[in-house]
């Protein structure tokens, strides 16, 4: 009953439009005002002690990196690089769009980053080449999620540090995952460029202007490899790794590059800042909503009560997967985590699913999420970035968005896509 009441408040306050991190304070403040269940300071405490973890410093570092890749000139040339690779492909314009999100994806783990960076880049000449406007939006707005699916991954490290699972282990479980969407994305590309005769007129293929082209963006094809290979190699933690992704970010636009000035970086800071502050305080929030609902007992009970209901993991992971794709077209991404985490993974690990295979699924339903309406954060950076209405860029999303949803359902039934590197590679 206590629990009822708790989030009874809670979505009471969502629902007057309050936002997101206040609504939880405040109906956690209400429940102890009017219960007496537990001291009112703790409400501070546990704000702060949900925003005091060293791996979290991890995120506003990542942010400031992708910002100073972007303006450093670097999305610009990983899109060279990629053309040379694969623009004479049918579809080829739509094939360095996707390669270029993935690349992008390793350096920032931010989805609207990367929808952001790449599509301003491609958008035009995609439609000059007889894409729909909408579809090309749609298509970028899609594999911008490979953004915080394909490591180092922001949702991934959330997700490590509040359900104590190893963010090595989910960073090298995310790539997998990241290129069997990629994969897919670029077959449905293929075959839409062949049915509507988008026109082929990529750079054309010479070793020359290849090597050319990657010794332009060696720099930038580097970053992933010292970034993963430092952490999976033990020379650095995730946190230390995005420190060293913001200075070599920082080294190579503005020194090698010379593309980002002094006088833009007070900008950048603020613009890091600014989205770090929001993220790190809906987690410190929702920390507080996670103990008091582990503290009227509520996941046990949820628990309890499906696992009565659920008794296989095909029905389970179906019931999951459905749970977390609306979560994440409702709700903001990091909050789920912390909030649905403690309630849904019991369930499955009572049944016998493995952790690993569990943090990926969970981050990869509600990353899906980011190219969901009504509340897809990369929906409204490709509305923004290409012009067309919401509406549109919803229907050009809609094949993609498809695509992505059946690998959701294979990474579920087959758990080897997510369990294989990191079983091979951290013995």
């Amino acid at each position: 009953m206590t629990s009822g009441l708790l989030v009874i408040l809670f979505f009471a306050f969502l629902i007057i439009g309050i936002p997101f991190a206040f609504s939880i304070i405040l109906s956690c403040g209400a429940f102890l005002s009017i219960t007496g269940f537990k001291p009112l300071v703790l409400i501070g405490q546990r704000l702060v002690t949900g925003m005091d973890s060293f791996p979290l410093l991890a995120v506003p570092l990542f942010i400031l990196a992708g910002n100073l890749m972007d303006k450093g000139g670097i999305s610009r040339r990983l899109v060279n690089w990629a053309d040379y690779l694969v623009g004479r492909m049918t579809g080829g314009i739509g094939m360095v769009a996707v390669v270029s999100c993935m690349i992008f994806a390793a350096l920032t783990g931010s989805g609207p980053a990367t929808v952001a960076a790449i599509g301003s880049l491609l958008l035009p000449t995609m439609i000059r080449r007889g894409y729909k406007s909408r579809d090309a939006a749609g298509l970028v707005a899609a594999a911008g999620a490979l953004g915080p699916i394909i490591p180092p991954s922001i949702p991934m490290i959330i997700y490590g540090v509040s359900m104590n699972v190893p963010i090595t282990k989910m960073f090298m479980g995310g790539i997998g995952v990241g290129l069997l969407i990629g994969g897919c994305l670029m077959i449905v590309n293929y075959f839409y460029a062949k049915k509507n005769k988008i026109s082929v007129e990529g750079t054309e293929f010479s070793l020359k202007g290849f090597l050319k082209a990657t010794w332009n963006a060696l720099g930038a094809l580097l970053l992933p490899l010292i970034i993963l290979g430092g952490i999976y190699g033990g020379v650095f933690t995730p946190t230390e790794a995005a420190a060293v992704a913001v200075m070599y970010s920082l080294i190579l636009g503005g020194l090698l590059y010379k593309e980002i000035k002094l006088s833009e970086m007070p900008k950048m800071l603020i613009e890091s800042t600014k989205t770090s502050a929001m993220v790190i305080f809906i987690i410190g929030a929702a920390n507080i909503l996670q103990w008091l609902l582990s503290a009227t007992g509520l996941p046990s009970a949820v628990a309890a009560a499906a696992i009565k209901v659920v008794t296989s993991k095909i029905t389970y992971l179906l019931l999951l997967n459905v749970i977390l794709f609306i979560a994440g077209a409702l709700i903001d991404t990091i909050a789920a985590i912390i909030i649905l985490g403690p309630i849904l993974v019991p369930i499955g690990l009572s049944l016998g699913l493995d952790p690993l295979h569990m943090g990926v699924l969970f981050v990869v339903n509600l990353v899906i999420g980011y190219v969901t309406p009504p509340f897809g954060y990369n929906l409204f950076t490709a509305t923004s970035i290409s012009g067309e209405p919401f509406s549109e860029v919803v229907k050009g999303v809609l094949p993609f968005l498809l695509v992505e949803v059946i690998c959701v359902l294979i990474i579920s039934f087959v758990p080897e896509i997510v369990t294989w590197l990191p079983s091979v590679l951290l013995k």
